[in-house]
């Protein structure tokens, strides 16, 4: 007998016996004595949305306690589409943050053109800790600030896995204040030259190569993205800058006869030419995904270049795929301000559970401790693989 290879039907070798794949709606059913969960199909997404969602109160880093509702929804624009997600994480923050994003990643029919945007406004008090990956932890200088975002990419399918595409652009920072640095240290904000507002505004283009047989969870294939950002003054921008964006992912199942995934991941967020206002300065967890840098505060790191690598290997604990867990260590270097080289290489390294939200979509909770440098460590929630 064959091995089935799928998130919902799981085969035992030493009893030849098929175990249901379960999930949180099936442990809630159950409980509450409704239709039992059973073996289904491999991949059902259709046309007909799939919705994940949960309600939670958790703890991280940069929010310490924090209330939020968390969810996506998965479906196919046709029977030949990908699948296509939109995602929000809306929460409130025992520090007083407000956030609301919404992700989304929309294919039209037959893969013609893959629609990518990212919304969010943010109220958001979040300290700042200098320049460069080589800034000192006690250097906090809490800042406090509203956070507004309008990114929409359109990629048009060139063959096979490749698109290209452009869009636009804008980052508004605004009521911005800061504190300085508690411990009495000079000021890289200020030095970097503080504003009340700030604006980046301005155009996009991309070129795309992605094989992955699932954005949510990828098990196999390749992600590459090249993006090209140009801020201009007469587009409403503080001033003119140019950025580039290289993100790198490869997939591997492993061993190769499991369901196992062990994943590559590169990101290089760099600055080559004029000068970005502070707040839009490369910065870990401050990527789309804001998944950087697991095992420091959202921002500890900021600079005009970053560099950053991470591996994860991802597995099953239990047979029904309720249960899974992660092992994973990143990289990351920094520079200052513009002009200047990166500076030391800042390790991250953790491990976390897996909990299985919805085996349609194959939508996991993650809950992942990670440790850093100087005493960093600290808890991080998310819904949905971190890439």
């Amino acid at each position: 007998m064959p091995r089935p290879d799928t998130e919902y039907m799981i085969y035992k070798p030493r009893t030849d016996t098929v175990v249901p794949a379960r999930d949180l709606i099936d442990v809630f059913n159950s409980v509450f004595h409704k239709k039992h969960p059973g073996v289904i199909k491999k991949d059902t997404i259709t046309t007909k949305p799939t919705f994940s969602y949960i309600p939670a109160i958790g703890y991280t880093l940069e929010t310490e306690f924090v209330v939020s509702l968390t969810g996506n929804v998965a479906f196919r624009t046709d029977s030949q589409a990908r699948v296509s997600t939109i995602t929000t994480n809306i929460g409130y923050s025992q520090n007083k943050q407000f956030t609301f994003p919404i992700e989304s990643e929309i294919w039209t029919k037959n893969n013609s053109f893959d629609l990518v945007g990212d919304y969010r406004f943010y109220k958001y008090p979040q300290s700042t800790f200098g320049l460069g990956s080589n800034s000192y932890i006690k250097n906090e200088d809490p800042m406090d600030y509203i956070y507004a975002r309008f990114h929409e990419v359109a990629l048009k399918n060139i063959v096979g896995n490749l698109f290209i595409g452009a869009g636009y652009i804008i980052d508004y920072h605004g009521n911005i204040s800061h504190k300085g640095p508690i411990n009495g240290a000079p000021s890289d904000y200020t030095a970097y030259g503080p504003d009340g507002h700030t604006i980046s505004s301005g155009i996009t283009a991309q070129i795309l190569y992605d094989s992955r047989d699932n954005s949510i969870y990828p098990s196999a294939g390749t992600y590459t993205s090249l993006q090209y950002r140009d801020n201009f003054v007469f587009m409403g921008s503080t001033d003119n800058w140019r950025s580039v964006i290289i993100d790198l992912r490869k997939y591997f199942r492993f061993p190769a006869s499991s369901t196992n995934v062990i994943a590559f991941w590169n990101y290089d967020w760099l600055t080559i030419s004029g000068k970005p206002p502070y707040l839009d300065l490369p910065a870990t967890g401050w990527d789309p995904y804001a998944s950087t840098g697991r095992g420091y505060i959202q921002g500890r790191f900021r600079g005009a270049q970053e560099v950053y690598g991470e591996a994860e290997y991802r597995f099953k604990l239990s047979a029904n795929g309720l249960f899974g867990g992660v092992v994973f260590g990143n990289a990351a270097s920094f520079s200052a301000a513009p002009g200047t080289r990166l500076e030391s290489i800042q390790p991250g390294y953790g491990a976390g559970l897996r909990i299985k939200l919805n085996k349609v979509s194959k939508t996991n909770i993650d809950i992942d401790y990670g440790f850093g440098r100087e005493g960093s460590r600290g808890l991080f929630v998310n819904v949905g693989e971190l890439f």
